[in-house]
């Protein structure tokens, strides 16, 4: 005697059950993330551009709304200049114009 299959409907609505629990959590994931990463993100945009960086991507429909966008668009907030030293300058030199 063979066991009896399991109906459709059940696996349907388990698999469903499933789905809604994971896009309830893709909301709480994302800022976890955006959370993690806020101090490299302000150590390369600045202070102020960082932080206004990082509260955009917190705030949910905004913070996907600009990232899509930035997946067109590049950076809305650039990164700030890098800081050009004496020593990286002369290193610079240096190499450009080997003996």
């Amino acid at each position: 005697m063979a066991a009896p299959k399991p109906k459709k409907g059940l696996v349907k609505r388990g698999a469903w059950e499933v789905t809604k629990k994971l896009l309830k959590a893709i909301p709480i994931v994302g800022p976890v993330f955006v959370v993690g990463f806020a101090g490299y993100d302000i150590k390369k945009k600045g202070l102020v551009p960082g932080a206004v960086h990082v509260g955009l991507d917190v705030t949910p429909l905004v913070g996907t709304a600009k990232n899509v966008l930035e997946i067109f668009t590049g950076d809305l907030i650039p990164d700030k200049a890098p800081r050009i030293t004496e020593n990286s300058a002369s290193n610079y030199e240096e190499n450009r114009h080997p003996q």
